[in-house]
C-alpha cells in the first residue's frame, strides 16, 4: 500500500506523525511525505483565541503553506485522464490538521483521506480555559472540528474515550491508534538497559517533559516536589514551558534539587530521558486529562524509565501493572510514591523493566499502526514480533516477546471509495 503523509505538521514538536510513518514503513508500506511545517506551535494557535487580531497573520502563514503543499502534491494526484503513476492509495493528514484536511480533500477527491484527530479544537480550548461550554468561542471551535471531521473518510483517535466523544455521524469512521513511541526512544531504552544504572549509585533521578498545560497538572507536580524539599535522595529535571510554568515554579520553589530546562532538542531528548530512573506522566484533573494517554508516558516507557502517572481509565488500560498511578490532582499521593521509590531501588528496577517490556510489546510503531492498516488494507494486517525484552538479571524465562496484543474492533477492512476525480 502506498501512503502520502500530508500537511503543515511539525514532527519535531509533535512526534505522533513520525511514529505513524515509522510504523507504516515497518509494516512494508510505501510512505511518501509532502510536508511544509506551519511556523505556529500549539501555544501560538491558542494565542489567536486570546488575541483575535493575530488571525490575519495566521491566515497569511497558512496560505503560504497551502500554496507550497499544493505544488508539491501534484505528482501524487490521480486525474480523469488515465490516472497518475505517482497516485497514492491513501492520504494521511498529520496532527493538528483541522485546516489541512480541507486542502487534502480538494486535491485528492478520489483518494481516502485519513485525519489524525489526536486533539479536538473545542476540547483543547476548554482544557486551557479559553472557551466556556456553549460560548461563542466554544461554538467556533466545535464548527472547526465538525468541518474537519466531515472531510475525512477515516478519523484516527488515540483512546476509546476520544472515539466515544466523536459526534455520531463520525463515530463509525473512527479508529483507535495509540500514540506510541518512535524508534529513537526504543534505541535509548536499549542503551539504558545495557548500562542499567540503579538509584543505589546515587540519587533517584526523576524527569518531567511537557508543555505545562492544565492537562499535565504541573502545579500538582510542583506542590509534590515542594513536599520532597528535605529529601536529599531525589533530584528532578523539569523540561518545557507553557502557561502553568510560573505557577509550577512557585509551588516547587522550596526544593533546591530541581533543574529547569526550557527545552531539550528533539534529537537529544530520548537519551536525556533515558538517563533518569522515573518519568512522570500527567496529573491534571480536567476532563481532557481523564481521556488521554500522554506522549511522554509512551516515550518514557520505551526509554526504560519507571512510570508514575495519574490513575485514569485510558492509562490503566495502556499500562496495566507496568506503572505506578496516583489520583489526579493529588500532590500528597504523588510525593508519597516518589519518596517510597527513593528508598527502594529494587522496586525501581522492576518497574523500569516492566515499563520497557510493556513498551516493546505494545507501543512500537508497527504495533500501534496495526488497527489503521486493518481498517484500510485487505488482506488484514499482520504484525511480526521482532523485539525481545530482557530482564535486568537476564535469568531464565526473563524474555518477553513483542507484538502479542490483539487489535481493537476497528470495523471494515476496506477503505471507502470516492466517485470524483482528483483532477
Amino acid at each position: 500500500m502506498r501512503w502520502l503523509v500530508f500537511g503543515s505538521y511539525d514532527v519535531r514538536r509533535h512526534p505522533r506523525v513520525g511514529v505513524l510513518m515509522q510504523g507504516l514503513r515497518a509494516a512494508g508500506d510505501q510512505v511518501d511525505e509532502v510536508n511544509v511545517p506551519l511556523a505556529l506551535d500549539t501555544a501560538g494557535r491558542v494565542a489567536v483565541l486570546r488575541q483575535p487580531w493575530r488571525l490575519p497573520l495566521v491566515v497569511g502563514k497558512l496560505v503560504r503553506c497551502w500554496l507550497s503543499l499544493a505544488s508539491r502534491a501534484r505528482p501524487y494526484r490521480r486525474t480523469t485522464r488515465g490516472g497518475s503513476a505517482g497516485a497514492v492509495d491513501a492520504v494521511l493528514v498529520g496532527y493538528l490538521g483541522h485546516f489541512d484536511v480541507h486542502l487534502a480533500r480538494w486535491l485528492f477527491r478520489r483518494t481516502p483521506i485519513v485525519l489524525d484527530h489526536l486533539v479536538s479544537a473545542a476540547g483543547t480550548a476548554r482544557d486551557r480555559g479559553l472557551a466556556g461550554q456553549g460560548g461563542a468561542r466554544d461554538r467556533l471551535m466545535r464548527a472547526i472540528d465538525e468541518a474537519a471531521l466531515r472531510r475525512a473518510d477515516v478519523v484516527v483517535l488515540d483512546t476509546v474515550e476520544h472515539l466515544a466523544g466523536l459526534p455520531e455521524y463520525a463515530r463509525d469512521r473512527g479508529v483507535v491508534v495509540p500514540v506510541g513511541a518512535g524508534a529513537d526512544w526504543f534505541a535509548a531504552g536499549a542503551r539504558a538497559d545495557q548500562e542499567w544504572l540503579g538509584p543505589e549509585t546515587g540519587r533517584l533521578r526523576i524527569v518531567f517533559v511537557g508543555l505545562f498545560t492544565p492537562l499535565h497538572g504541573t502545579v500538582t507536580v510542583g506542590t509534590a516536589l515542594a513536599r520532597l524539599a528535605a529529601d536529599e535522595r531525589i533530584e528532578v529535571s523539569m523540561v518545557g514551558t507553557g502557561q502553568d510554568l510560573p505557577a509550577c515554579r512557585r509551588a516547587a520553589a522550596d526544593n533546591p534539587r530541581i533543574t529547569w530546562y526550557d527545552w531539550i532538542p528533539a534529537a537529544e531528548l530520548p537519551a536525556f530521558v533515558a538517563r533518569h530512573h522515573v518519568s512522570l506522566g500527567i496529573f491534571g484533573d480536567t476532563a481532557k486529562a481523564l481521556r488521554v494517554v500522554p506522549t511522554k508516558v509512551f516515550q518514557g516507557a520505551a526509554a526504560g524509565c519507571a512510570i508514575v502517572t495519574s490513575d485514569t481509565g485510558p492509562q490503566r488500560r495502556a499500562l496495566g501493572d507496568a506503572a505506578l498511578r496516583v489520583p489526579p490532582g493529588d500532590p500528597e499521593a504523588l510525593a508519597a510514591v516518589l519518596r517510597e521509590l527513593a528508598g527502594d531501588p529494587q522496586r525501581v528496577a522492576r518497574l523500569r523493566h516492566a515499563a520497557r517490556c510493556r513498551a516493546v510489546d505494545r507501543f512500537g510503531p508497527a504495533t500501534v499502526v496495526a488497527p489503521l492498516r486493518h481498517r484500510l488494507v485487505d488482506p488484514p494486517w499482520q504484525v511480526t514480533a521482532a523485539d525481545r525484552c530482557t530482564a535486568p538479571d537476564g535469568g531464565p524465562g526473563s524474555e518477553v516477546s513483542a507484538g502479542s496484543g490483539e487489535p481493537a474492533d476497528v470495523g471494515s477492512t476496506t477503505a471507502p471509495e470516492r466517485s470524483r476525480s482528483d483532477g
